[in-house]
């Protein structure tokens, strides 16, 4: 990953940096091996070299080498930083005491650099050669034809008909899809064609047909009639069961009471149910009938 990181950061730089690396080579090359005052100055300075290229060699010469240039870049920072890179996460840059040692990462960094520079050497003297060409009156140093497919040769040919073919193939395949299958689909004793056969439902997995075979292996359960009616209770207050709870203001509310202060005993126990709070008479009942109903006062007149 470190090997990847880095070339593709020098790659990135590399694009704004290319037009940069042509005006400086057409610079360094311009007078070479000639005294001064003996030849002609295509570019003066930087900004003339870059207006001088955009008017005779075009725009797009201004980027001029870019492929051996992002291939240098990518190869060469890619071996320096990533070689230095695991040098320091193996370790050898530190001393026994855990401490950073500086000759160990100059060493290392040197090392680095030599390999990356060894092996990007080759394309870097191509993307010299590539941006130094020119057009003859601007022409500077000597002039390498470089070309990746000579013209009038069989490369030429070679490549034309493998990207046509590419672009047939990308074009052609859904058609071929769809052809294909018409052509292979069944056909009944008419030669006409038919439907494909629907296939079979996927099996269960062993544990699903073993819990299928469990629920059909039970008994049915016995029918129930119909529920009884509930009937409904006079007064207010919860009930448990169909069964109205006590009045937590009698006895069985003491009772109640008392059992919830006892340790280790709720009032959810099934002994001790709970009780239900005492509702207050209305202010026109104020009599007790007997049986221990409440008789109702009438209601003072209004009149």
């Amino acid at each position: 990953m470190d090997f990847l990181m880095s070339g593709l950061a020098a790659c990135g730089a590399c694009l704004f940096t290319n037009p940069l690396e042509v005006v400086k080579t057409r610079m360094q090359l311009q007078g070479e091996l000639q005294a001064p005052g003996t030849y002609q100055r295509h570019y003066r300075n930087v900004f003339h070299a870059f207006i001088t290229i955009g008017r005779v060699d075009g725009l797009a010469a201004l980027q001029k080498g870019l492929a051996p240039a992002l291939l240098y870049q990518f190869l060469m920072n890619g071996i320096r930083l990533g070689t230095y890179g695991l040098a320091e996460a193996g370790g050898y840059l530190h001393t026994a005491e855990g401490t950073l040692s500086p000759p160990r990462s100059a060493a290392a960094g040197a090392l680095a650099g030599v390999m990356g520079a060894y092996l990007g050497s080759p394309i870097y003297m191509v993307k010299t050669h590539l941006q130094a060409q020119a057009a003859s009156e601007i022409a500077v140093g000597h002039q390498y034809k470089h070309q990746i497919l000579p013209p009038q040769s069989w490369k030429v040919a070679l490549a034309a008909a493998m990207v046509s073919g590419i672009a047939v193939v990308l074009a052609m395949t859904p058609f071929d899809v769809v052809s294909t299958r018409l052509y292979n689909q069944p056909t009944d004793s008419q030669g006409k064609p038919q439907a494909p056969p629907t296939p079979p439902a996927p099996a269960l997995p062993l544990a699903s047909r073993a819990g299928a075979a469990s629920l059909t292996a039970q008994p049915p359960l016995p029918a129930r009639g119909p529920a009884a009616p509930e009937v409904p209770r006079s007064g207010s207050g919860p009930s448990r069961g169909g069964r109205r709870l006590p009045d937590c203001s009698g006895p069985a509310g003491d009772r109640w009471r008392e059992a919830r202060q006892t340790p280790g005993v709720t009032p959810a126990a099934p002994r001790i149910p709970p009780c239900r709070p005492a509702v207050p008479a209305p202010s026109h009942l104020t009599s007790m009938a007997p049986g221990g109903r409440v008789a109702e006062k009438a209601p003072p007149n209004s009149g």
